[in-house]
């Protein structure tokens, strides 16, 4: 099934990883609502986990609360006693109040109707008397609260009214329908001292659409707001899970722009700086108040930086105040937000703290957040942030799941997610900075399942491949190897740079006819199965045992990019096992060998070789021939280790060697550098003065000038009294001191046996 649906979609981790991508930046880009949500909840949670921060002095909330309510009275109360609240407030010395509420209706008390009624009966008679008429007007102006209100504010100067707009909205079009033209403008003009005065745009062209619009609205009666010196909407607009998170810091209406209850009151608060709004082609970037900069969305919300649960910030019940149980001053310089948090009066609001948060609380987060430039970064930066998020933790577990192991692979793709969520809780906490969690952390779980499930897939079907095509020739402990990353396996006819080695045994024939057949297999037993060992360690592939001689690959089917080095690892290790072998054999007084190795490195093609009903997976190409002369080539030189230059090449600075001659190798035109493989880096300062003199020697050699050869070679044989190259070269002078080379002489070698 997988394989057909990998013929049909052609699926691999590779498109795996760029399919889910491009959806989540789909869906990322597009606010789908669902995950919206949840990205939503997971600033919550940050929030929330930050814990309470301590809010400023400046601001105090003046509570409408249910002790209030019970001893004066259900709500809303006579003009007069909030008149009665203004008076105090002022005493106290409070730098601003705003009114979290709107005084829509005129207080028409039954005292106030009663006067009214009798005045107009007088007038109707024709009463005249002028002490019972101005008795009249005095009972009627301490029973218009309105008025005493109105008064209050006027004296006070520092008051803020609160005023809300209507929004048309889908279903609402007829409750809407009694608000006339006249009416609109007739509000309009009551909350001129809210407009945004100055508008600012980089390019001249600013937009308004992201803007919310509103419809109409909705303010205190005229004789409160021509008395209050400012004024602002107290509208909140929740997110999709009624949440407020979001503070709306200015309102379209008509051709002008409006400023909230909060930016009202830290301009009252500030003594009335410059307040500006900054718009883009791409809607709001800022609200500027004085000095004070306040970043936006492009809809000209602040991104609330909420403190805390409710009661954060101090609260005074309204009857405490009017009874004289607070003292005056405890205002003195403040910024007082009068409003209600009685659960009767519905003023309650959900946020990331609480389900029940008092309105006029946001309120006082906002200033708060103003006052102390304590905002939570969240724009189209960091959108651009988020998107790259996506693309590139995508790439990277898209990478890290393809090329690890089912149990690596969950290790690192746990590391990186945890990883992700501590660096986004660390912009959070440290930075103030709201980066996006969902979208990047479901784009990297959905790579790492897909990938895993396809993984899981493939290699079922790759180890019934295997298993078939290896059981003929390779031992099981092999293939659960090949088995634990089958996607490595190649197989076929490939091309593939690899490293190769030969074992031979010295004078086998000669030491096999002075044994019995049972002892000859046992010795080669042993032999073979120590020599083995050692290819396995450095997870070499043992292509095939010719009698006595071993042929070993590396860098297949498995890739080794440093075959090289274990081909040489394995060799000098074959060499000290067979010294071991050696002592031992000795000791039981049986006979003993000498090994020779040869060691190349090449472009060599590797596949099943043979038929469909025979085969055996191996290598073959001119670097394997070059293999198998220079083990041969150990007997010229009296070596047990000889590799190429093209293995020299890959070695060199990890292992230590000598060069040893330029060879044509028989069958070959073009001549090969060989070194002999004394052992590994760390070893050099045992043999540095040998392969220093013979250097110079095998230099001098190449010149021609045989009689300063030969006595390099003699300085070199004293360092190693038992060096067979020296004396072999010493003889090679000699003859060719006798019979000249024909010129021009390349010094190399033409080896004439296999």
């Amino acid at each position: 099934m997988n394989q057909k649906l990998k013929t049909i979609l052609g699926v691999t981790p590779v498109k795996i990883t760029f399919f889910v991508i491009l959806v989540a930046l789909v869906l990322f880009l597009s606010d789908f609502q669902f995950l919206h949500l949840m990205e939503l909840k997971t600033l919550d949670l940050r929030m929330a986990s930050r814990g309470p921060l301590a809010p400023g002095r400046e601001t105090v909330i003046v509570a409408i609360d249910e002790k209030s309510i019970s001893e004066l009275g259900r709500w809303p109360w006579p003009r007069a006693t909030i008149a009665r609240l203004v008076d105090l407030l002022k005493k106290g010395g409070a730098k601003a109040v705003g009114f979290d509420m709107v005084f829509s209706e005129p207080d028409d008390g039954a005292n106030l109707k009663t006067i009214d009624a009798l005045t107009a009966e007088m007038k109707k008679r024709g009463i005249t008397d002028s002490n019972v008429l101005n008795l009249m007007q005095r009972q009627r102006a301490s029973a218009d609260t309105d008025g005493i209100l109105a008064i209050s504010i006027k004296k006070a100067g520092n008051i803020t009214l609160g005023y809300f707009f209507h929004f048309t909205v889908r279903g609402n079009e007829r409750e809407l329908a009694h608000i006339t033209e006249q009416r609109m403008e007739e509000h309009a003009s009551r909350i001129e001292n809210s407009r945004y005065s100055m508008i600012r745009s980089s390019s001249g062209k600013p937009n308004d659409s992201y803007l919310p619009r509103a419809f109409a609205p909705e303010t205190s009666i005229s004789i409160l707001t021509s008395a209050a010196q400012n004024s602002g909407y107290f509208n909140t607009l929740p997110d999709g899970d009624g949440s407020n998170r979001w503070a709306p810091l200015v309102v379209a209406f008509g051709e002008n722009y409006y400023s909230s209850l909060a930016v009202s009151m830290v301009c009252s608060y500030l003594d009335f700086p410059a307040l500006s709004l900054n718009l883009e082609p791409y809607g709001a970037m800022s609200v500027d108040i004085g000095k004070i900069t306040i970043p936006t969305n492009e809809s000209g919300q602040l991104l609330i930086n909420y403190l805390g649960p409710p009661r954060t910030f101090p609260h005074y019940s309204v009857t405490d105040i009017l009874s004289g149980k607070i003292p005056p001053d405890t205002f003195r310089d403040k910024m007082v937000l009068v409003g209600a948090t009685a659960a009767g009066i519905y003023d309650l609001r959900v946020t990331p703290f609480s389900s029940a948060f008092p309105g006029v609380e946001i309120h006082a987060t906002i200033i708060d957040n103003i006052l102390h430039g304590n905002f939570l970064t969240h724009s189209s930066f960091t959108r651009m942030i988020d998107v790259c998020a996506i693309i590139v933790f995508g790439l990277v577990m898209g990478l890290l799941v393809r090329h690890l192991r089912p149990i690596s692979g969950m290790a690192a793709a746990f590391l990186m997610l945890a990883a992700f969520i501590a660096v986004n809780y660390l912009a959070f906490f440290q930075f103030s900075v709201w980066l996006n969690l969902v979208y990047p952390l479901i784009t990297m779980i959905m790579i790492y399942l897909g990938i895993t499930i396809y993984h899981y897939f493939k290699e079922e079907r790759e180890k019934k491949k295997i298993r078939g095509a290896f059981q003929y020739y390779l031992t099981a402990s092999v293939i659960n190897e090949m088995l634990k990353d089958p996607g490595k396996l190649k197989l076929g006819g490939d091309r593939k740079d690899l490293t190769v080695l030969f074992s031979d045994i010295r004078r086998f024939t000669t030491i096999s006819e002075k044994m019995t057949p049972e002892e000859l297999v046992m010795l080669l037993n042993e032999y073979l199965t120590a020599m083995t060992h050692q290819v396995f360690y450095f997870d070499g592939l043992l292509d095939k045992y010719m009698g006595d001689a071993i042929m070993a690959v590396f860098g297949a089917p498995l890739d080794q990019p440093d075959h090289a080095r274990r081909a040489c690892l394995t060799a000098l290790a074959m060499t000290r096992e067979l010294r071991r072998l050696q002592d031992k054999w000795t000791a039981e007084g049986r006979p003993v060998f000498d090994i020779g190795i040869g060691v190349n490195s090449g472009e060599m093609v590797v596949g099943n070789m043979g038929s469909a009903m025979r085969f055996d997976y191996t290598v073959i190409g001119d670097m394997v021939n070059l293999g198998s002369r220079l083990e041969s080539a150990n007997k010229e030189y009296g070596t047990s280790i000889i590799i190429s230059e093209f293995t020299y090449n890959n070695v060199k600075d990890i292992m230590c060697c000598r060069e040893l001659d330029s060879v044509r190798v028989k069958g070959k035109i073009k001549p090969v550098r060989i070194f002999e493989l004394l052992g590994e880096k760390k070893d050099e300062p045992d043999f540095k003065s040998l392969i220093e003199n013979f250097a110079r020697a095998l230099t001098l050699y190449r010149e021609g000038k045989w009689d300063d050869a030969i006595s390099a070679f003699q300085v070199a044989l004293k360092i190693k009294h038992d060096d067979f190259a020296s004396t072999m070269y010493i003889e090679r002078c000699k003859n060719l001191k006798q019979n000249p080379p024909a010129q021009p002489w390349d010094g190399v070698f033409v080896m004439t046996k296999k």
